[in-house]
């Protein structure tokens, strides 16, 4: 019997490959993860996000995979991950796993056989088409999200490209053929039917293309984006997984959907329609760039950022559910974004951020580190990085004849792999990670920014995490039911808000400044302070990154 227990979850995000490493090779593995979960239960989360464990060649960290039904080597053995099942719900913690179905990695079986027989009976399950010019030229000029062109030539042809909209390394799947359909309900089941309690389905919007296959408008990113995005016929095969696999199973589904507007994503989350349960939406990630693109950067603004939580809480109230986030492994660290702080006031501008995202409506996301304050990496040059996206951002600012240093470091700033450093567990050399050298650096302010010193900081952001999870679990009448209403829409320093429904009501009100600010009274009136991030409130006055959580 299906329930709608992702409302009440808190979810933490694990990055497995960096988490925590049982055997010293410097990689992160299911046996770490085992390792760490009573600390996950200590924190107050009762729900896992796994980034893909699948085995894979890990061209892209795992959302290259090889083989769904056994486990990248390194991470351990598939009877490693039904222990991990096991063990994480004992301790009441469901686990949901990333999906990645939109493509595989071309040393995958069936993309493997294409390339080496040209009468494969895997030829349809991908999308290849016969190139311009007697193979010269690609079938279309669209381009893929890593600054690559989106076809390359398929293996032993003279004349046919495959589609790959990110990696080369990734081919796109054509959800077209029923076939295909059949192997990724197959691939549903078996996690399932182990007793994984859901999925968080990466890029499910782009799994249905428009099949003109032709040549778009040239931009400088995406080329083509309206044949893959939001696709004909991606209603149609959602409900189709829901119908012949979710609706049996008491699961959730969360889809990453690139670009997604409010309406587009009442029509995938409404429950009537089954489709999935909630989507990431970015739009509150653009308020520190321009058009979607986090490498053009521009000045955070808060009035952006309650333009954008204004449109999705009333836009989803009574209408589907919100998925609530700030970092995960596609975004850099939020210490130092959004408006908070680096250095001075670090931590309560840290804690600031928490509370204003914490408790909206919506089912809340950690990300792994986020919660003890981890900070970027700091990569000083290219050589530090591991990741396929800044490296070909790098080539292709190599084509651009001006502020190629400036373009390069704001690259290394924005870098996906600011999140992906390994999870600092404690001070010693390799951070409690492994008890060898990472896969990546570790960051150099582990001696002050890790698990153990945060735990025994009372004052720390890892107990006002707690502090805003048991308030969330608490109160979750009032947040599954509640009305958001934004308090100082027009203030462009403070972020107020009112959660109210007939269970009752709260006030979140947040400094986002360096300064202190006054508030109106009448926010305060005849409410308790229930959690600050500062011992002594003063009345009227919110001090630097001040944030009071009134009932």
């Amino acid at each position: 019997m299906r329930t709608n227990w992702f409302k009440d979850a808190i979810i933490y995000q694990i990055y497995p490959r960096s988490f925590c490493d049982s055997d010293g090779d410097g990689f992160g593995d299911i046996k770490g993860i085992i390792s760490k979960l009573d600390y996950l239960k200590e924190l107050g989360v009762n729900c896992i996000w796994l980034s893909p464990i699948y085995d894979s060649p890990q061209v892209d960290n795992g959302y290259d995979i090889s083989n769904y039904y056994d486990i990248y080597p390194p991470f351990g053995t598939l009877d490693n991950a039904k222990k991990m099942i096991k063990e994480a719900h004992d301790r009441g913690i469901r686990i949901i796993m990333d999906l990645v179905v939109n493509h595989t990695s071309n040393q995958h079986k069936w993309f493997k056989d294409i390339s080496e027989h040209k009468d494969s009976p895997y030829r349809d399950y991908y999308i290849i088409k016969k190139g311009k010019k007697n193979g010269k030229k690609p079938p279309t000029n669209w381009s893929g999200f890593f600054s690559e062109k989106a076809w390359t030539k398929l293996p032993n042809s003279d004349d046919e490209y495959y589609l790959h909209l990110f990696a080369k390394e990734q081919p796109d799947l054509n959800w077209e053929n029923p076939k295909l359909r059949e192997e990724v309900k197959k691939i549903l089941k078996f996690w399932l039917d182990l007793g994984i309690d859901g999925f968080r389905c990466d890029v499910i919007n782009l799994i249905s293309k428009r099949q003109e296959f032709k040549n778009s408008f040239p931009l400088p990113a995406l080329t083509g984006f309206k044949n893959f995005i939001n696709g004909p016929r991606l209603h149609e095969f959602l409900h189709e997984l829901y119908k012949d696999v979710y609706a049996n199973y008491d699961s959730m589904t969360v889809g990453e959907t690139v670009f997604s507007t409010v309406p587009r994503a009442i029509e995938l989350t409404s429950p009537d329609r089954q489709e999935l349960e909630m989507i990431f939406n970015f739009d509150h990630t653009d308020t520190d760039n321009y058009f979607g693109i986090k490498y053009f950067y521009r000045k955070f603004s808060l009035k952006r950022l309650k333009k954008v939580v204004r449109k999705w809480q009333d836009g989803l109230y009574q209408k589907g559910w919100n998925s609530l986030f700030i970092e995960n492994h596609d975004q850099r660290r939020s210490v130092g974004r959004f408006g908070s702080s680096e250095g001075e006031y670090q931590l309560e501008s840290s804690k600031c951020i928490a509370m204003s995202y914490f408790l909206l409506v919506g089912t809340p996301f950690i990300y792994q580190g986020q919660e003890i304050g981890m900070t970027n990496a700091h990569f000083k040059s290219l050589e530090e990085t591991r990741d396929v996206e800044i490296r070909n951002i790098y080539k292709t600012i190599d084509n651009i004849p001006f502020f190629k240093n400036k373009l390069k470091k704001i690259a290394l700033e924005v870098s996906r792999d600011n999140a992906r450093t390994p999870m600092c567990w404690d001070n010693s050399e390799f951070a409690g990670f492994s008890t060898s050298q990472s896969w990546i650096k570790v960051n150099d302010n582990k001696d002050k920014i890790n698990v153990k010193a945060s735990k025994e900081d009372e004052n720390s952001l890892f107990h006002f995490y707690q502090k805003l999870i048991s308030f969330k679990k608490d109160n979750s009448d009032i947040i599954k039911n509640g009305k958001y209403i934004d308090l100082l829409p027009n203030s462009k320093n403070i972020f107020a808000y009112k959660i109210c429904s007939g269970s009752g009501e709260y006030i979140v009100i947040a400094n986002f400044t360096r300064q202190e600010q006054k508030y109106n009274s009448l926010l305060k009136a005849d409410k308790k302070v229930v959690l600050s991030n500062y011992k002594d409130h003063k009345d009227n006055l919110l001090q630097p990154y001040e944030c009071l959580l009134l009932k």
